[in-house]
């Protein structure tokens, strides 16, 4: 496999579980000045039915988690994030990317994000990956009042990721 070349172990990806809000909560405090509480993330994984969460391991140590809610079929990125040691290694891309499969998988159409405007690393993936900019969010993020910027991109459908693997003949 290609990461084998970047790490050296295997890189997997579940389904968040309440037992992951320990590595999750040091993920989201290396990662935003904003971070979430362990409270709203148990709120999100219990009572949330739109939300949906995953984990990246690396060798089965969380490393990166990411979060969607799916509503009518489109899919709302609430966050992503990578611990602060494995960044730069484009596993944000491999996240991203298994967010967005799961999110055509259980069949969303579109999905969407808010950004800070000075976020032009992330931005730059995002672009990369198909989300393009339609708007933005004034004073947004509460901690400098900082704008956001709304992004969209398609997903494909879930009969045209399976018919790249070679499934779908007529």
């Amino acid at each position: 496999m290609e990461e084998s070349n970047q790490f050296p172990g295997e890189l997997s990806f579940r389904l968040m579980t309440i037992e992951d809000i320990p590595d999750v909560m040091v993920i989201e405090h290396e990662s935003f000045t904003l971070p979430w509480t362990q409270e709203a993330f148990r709120n999100e994984l219990t009572n949330n039915h739109f939300a949906k969460y995953m984990i990246m391991e690396l060798d089965g140590k969380p490393i990166g988690y990411a979060g969607m809610w799916t509503i009518m079929d489109e899919a709302h990125i609430t966050n992503i994030a990578v611990r602060e040691a494995y960044r730069g290694r484009k596993l944000g891309e491999r996240l991203l990317d298994e967010l967005m499969r799961t999110a055509a998988y259980v069949g969303m159409k579109r999905i969407t994000l808010e950004v800070r405007v000075s976020n032009t690393v992330a931005q730059g993936l995002y672009e990369k990956k198909g989300f393009t900019p339609s708007g933005i969010r004034k004073g947004y993020y509460s901690d400098n009042h900082e704008d956001a910027l709304i992004m969209w991109a398609d997903l494909p459908s879930a009969e045209s990721s399976a018919g790249e693997e070679g499934s779908e003949q007529e």
